[in-house]
């Protein structure tokens, strides 16, 4: 951290000014217009400009949010988190992926309080209930009940 940040952090307004005004700018950056002032992300977090996410919802480094996604409150993604998958159809036998279209991308919904650990793979279209957890590294493929804790692949 430089001296500016340094000094910026040791004065609580300046602080909450400064990341305020950041997060207004990548909002107006990336065309998100369905994200709440207190939503954070990080500068390097990538995200369809359709994203929904809640008050206090925060995307930290690195990250890949797909369309279609909406984070509730409080939400928490580790770095490296993905919301990705569920976009090509591959059932047409002898057709190759490329020319068989797309599906209509199904919603991907992560409820209120949920923590998602680093490096998390959540594929389009499952629901994360209130409060969940997914540990890092787990490849998320079916809806997660609330208040559940789910770790692995």
């Amino acid at each position: 951290m430089n001296s500016l940040g340094r000094t910026l952090r040791s004065i609580p307004w300046a602080y909450r000014t400064a990341r305020r005004l950041r997060m207004a700018y990548r909002r107006w950056h990336f065309g998100l217009k369905h994200v709440h002032q207190t939503f954070y992300m990080a500068s390097s977090a990538r995200v369809s400009r359709d994203l929904v996410a809640r008050e206090y919802s925060f995307i930290n480094m690195d990250c890949l949010i797909g369309p279609n996604v909406e984070l509730g409150r409080y939400v928490m993604l580790a770095p490296r988190v993905s919301i990705v998958g569920g976009d090509h159809v591959y059932t047409n036998a002898g057709v190759p992926i490329i020319f068989s279209g797309r599906p209509e991308l199904q919603r991907t919904i992560i409820e209120d309080d949920a923590w998602i650990g680093y490096g998390a793979i959540i594929m389009a279209g499952v629901r994360i209930g209130r409060g969940a957890i997914i540990g890092a590294g787990s490849v998320v493929t079916k809806s997660v009940p609330a208040y559940e804790i789910h770790a692995g692949v």
